[in-house]
């Protein structure tokens, strides 16, 4: 459930706010009625980025090969990544 508390619980509820990211969902903190801030635990945060990251690399291989970049086959990428990592299959 999206909770939207007002910044000022930062510092005088603290206790609250620790406790409602920890079940991982975000908290949203106004200030005049407005959006502010998001506070969020670090270990979905750490997740979120890794999926922004992972996100980004599928687009930029998207546009590359868009772009007329060679593009590879399973087997060509294997050898690639087995020739980087220094290991023969």
């Amino acid at each position: 459930m999206i909770q939207i508390r007002p910044v000022s619980d930062l510092r005088n509820k603290f206790p609250e706010i620790e406790k409602a990211v920890g079940g991982g969902e975000p908290v949203y903190l106004t200030k005049n009625g407005q959006g502010e801030l998001v506070v969020m635990d670090i270990g979905s945060f750490e997740k979120k980025e890794q999926e922004l990251r992972a996100q980004q690399a599928v687009l930029e291989s998207i546009a590359a090969r868009m772009a007329g970049e060679k593009d590879y086959s399973l087997e060509e990428s294997k050898k690639i990544i087995y020739k980087m990592i220094g290991t023969k299959k």
